[in-house]
């Protein structure tokens, strides 16, 4: 029933032009899905956490900006032939470009990396409307009906997609190692990963994203696709590599990266996300600290 829903509300707004199309979908998450589904409190149980002295103003501000953006990057990515369009539109900048293209002369494989800032697939879309073939990892979605439409979407942007596992990963390696490209989205929260300080406090972050760059001896450069102030349209940024080295530090850096944007437009990064679980974190350590002192 849900993902009927979900699809009822593909099919209405796909009848619209996107302006409209946008605007209809940003309301109806921001008005009604997402206090059904108690993401405000959410997001204010992060920013308690990472920002308490935000004046009330501001933090209302934020939710409203950040759960804006989630319902546009939500619906804009069910519209893959829109996205391409929009993709050739708003082409690739930055200094990595360069960069890049170099890698791609030699044969060298790349490997983009991003946080849930702006919409990563419309970065992805410029990259396919400029002749690169980009794949990547995914996380599947609880429900298996709508996580099929959701993996055939994520497909036809751009590249081979590969499900977040063991399996998935060796799988994106071999595409890597072939001279492959590939994006990661890394700022997602994971127990066994390294806590990496991100806007203030410690977030368990997975060396994941070095480990592939260093094994297939990839360039791994950051990059966003920042919308701009009328929602609709992008500046696709690729940043400057990150130079290989130990795993953690190369984390650090894309994770200062990723900060820099959020300091720009803290609205454009989906706080809905349970980035921290300090709780979970605790008990963690409890348990690894009761593991250490034995019997």
């Amino acid at each position: 029933m849900s993902d009927l829903g979900l699809r009822a509300l593909l099919w209405l707004a796909g009848r619209l032009p996107l302006k409209q199309r946008l605007a209809l979908v940003s309301f109806i998450v921001r008005r009604v899905l997402a206090p059904a589904l108690r993401w405000p409190a959410r997001i204010e149980a992060n920013l308690d956490y990472v920002r308490p002295d935000m004046p009330p103003s501001e933090r209302t501000a934020l939710i409203d900006a950040s759960l804006d953006n989630l319902a546009r990057v939500f619906i804009e990515n069910y519209d893959v032939p829109a996205l391409h369009r929009r993709g050739a539109a708003c082409p690739l900048t930055g200094p990595g470009l360069d960069a890049v293209e170099q890698a791609r002369a030699e044969g060298r494989p790349v490997l983009f990396v991003t946080g849930h800032y702006g919409n990563p697939e419309a970065a992805r879309a410029a990259m396919q409307m400029r002749g690169w073939s980009v794949g990547g990892l995914y996380r599947p979605m609880a429900n298996p009906y709508f996580n099929a439409h959701y993996k055939e979407n994520f497909h036809a942007v751009s590249g081979d997609v590969f499900e977040q596992g063991r399996r998935g990963t060796l799988g994106l390696l071999k595409h890597m190692r072939g001279g492959g490209m590939a994006v990661l989205l890394f700022d997602v929260y994971d127990s066994a990963g390294v806590p990496i300080p991100f806007l203030g406090q410690p977030a368990p972050t997975l060396t994941s994203a070095a480990d592939i760059a260093l094994r297939s001896n990839a360039l791994m450069v950051p990059f966003f696709g920042i919308r701009h102030s009328d929602g609709i349209t992008m500046t696709n940024v690729l940043e400057t590599p990150i130079q290989h080295g130990d795993p953690t530090q190369m984390m650090e850096e894309a994770t200062r990266r990723l900060e820099a944007r959020i300091a720009e437009d803290p609205g454009q990064w989906m706080w809905v996300h349970r980035r921290w679980k300090p709780k979970r974190q605790a008990r963690l350590q409890r348990k690894r600290a009761a593991a250490k002192m034995g019997p």
